[in-house]
């Protein structure tokens, strides 16, 4: 059973063809943009200055939208920042994967996540979710839990401070020195499984 559910989650690349679906999770508005929780929203913003992409509102979901792709004549990636708060993610995902045909497979989630040192980016496919409300949206709008998560380590909060203020916090003066720097790498881990798979990257990176 263990071996089947490791074998499962490190299966995430389909045979099929097509665009991948990257989703960077956070809130919209300026007040949360520095946020721990919108650290997907950072790498979403990074890949698309690295594909030559410009976000804009789509016309079929409540998400702001940028194409392109992965080096020349690579495969295309929609990368995309959801509109509604963090809890409603799903609604945007799923109407994006439905409008440009991508399978759960192909649909990479970038988030934070509390269970990860900061800075440290870990890739899987399916599992739970955590305890996070923007994986949870998606499960449930996708109907499957069958798909790729990107997660960038934040840390646990200080002393008895709530996880729910922690999330919605900023980044402290010393992370902040080397936030770029992890934005960049999270963004390399992406770029990995849509050319190498969730298996050569958990080992490329893993040990970072």
């Amino acid at each position: 059973m263990v071996g089947r559910r490791r074998e499962r989650e490190g299966r995430a690349v389909t045979d099929e063809t097509g665009p991948w679906l990257v989703v960077g999770l956070g809130n919209p508005g300026r007040e949360y943009a520095g946020n721990r929780h919108n650290v997907g929203f950072m790498v979403a913003d990074l890949l698309a200055g690295r594909l030559a992409g410009k976000f804009g509102r789509h016309r079929r979901a409540v998400a702001e939208v940028a194409e392109g792709r992965l080096g020349l004549g690579g495969p295309k990636l929609v990368l995309a920042k959801p509109l509604t708060y963090m809890n409603l993610s799903g609604g945007p995902v799923a109407s994006l994967a439905q409008f440009y045909k991508v399978p759960p497979g192909r649909v990479i989630a970038v988030h934070d996540e509390l269970d990860i040192g900061y800075g440290q980016v870990r890739v899987k496919c399916g599992g739970g979710e955590g305890g996070h409300n923007g994986l949870r949206s998606m499960s449930k709008s996708l109907g499957t839990k069958d798909y790729v998560r990107v997660r960038f380590g934040i840390g646990r909060p200080p002393g008895r401070q709530d996880p729910a203020d922690y999330v919605l916090s900023d980044f402290g003066t010393a992370e902040r020195k080397e936030l770029d720097f992890l934005v960049d790498r999270a963004a390399d881990v992406v770029e990995s499984v849509v050319s190498r798979g969730v298996e050569p990257t958990q080992n490329l990176y893993h040990g970072v």
